[in-house]
């Protein structure tokens, strides 16, 4: 059976067969989602946000990767290595914490060039 996956905020889709990790649909679809550990639960670094009307098309959440995210399941975030396709679904990759920061500094950057303009 297969199963339509859509990774927010790129909007790319692709089907795959029920039981896919959402890892291993993000590298058959040409979405980057960061890994160091090769999908063992590792290194936490394939986080992904599902909402709670997604939840239930990811297979539960077992004890290894609940020992390892903590509070963060609470707030819908899985990892994406043992994450199991079981319906259609839809994910969001969380921007990469490196990348956030430069992108607030150019924001506040353009935003005093703007003020300053005004001036």
């Amino acid at each position: 059976m297969d199963h339509t996956i859509t990774f927010k905020p790129v909007g790319k889709h692709i089907k795959v067969r029920h039981g896919t990790s959402v890892l291993n649909a993000a590298r058959n679809c040409g979405v980057h989602i960061p890994t160091r550990c090769g999908g063992k639960a590792g290194c936490l670094m394939c986080k992904i946000e599902v909402s709670e009307q997604h939840s239930l098309a990811l297979s539960p959440i077992y004890d290894v990767e609940r020992r390892k995210l903590g509070s963060l399941v609470n707030e819908g975030i899985r990892l994406s290595c043992q994450s199991l396709i079981q319906g259609d679904v839809e994910v969001n990759i969380p921007e990469d914490r490196l990348k956030a920061a430069i992108r607030k500094q150019l924001e506040a950057a353009r935003n005093k060039d703007f003020e300053d303009e005004l001036w």
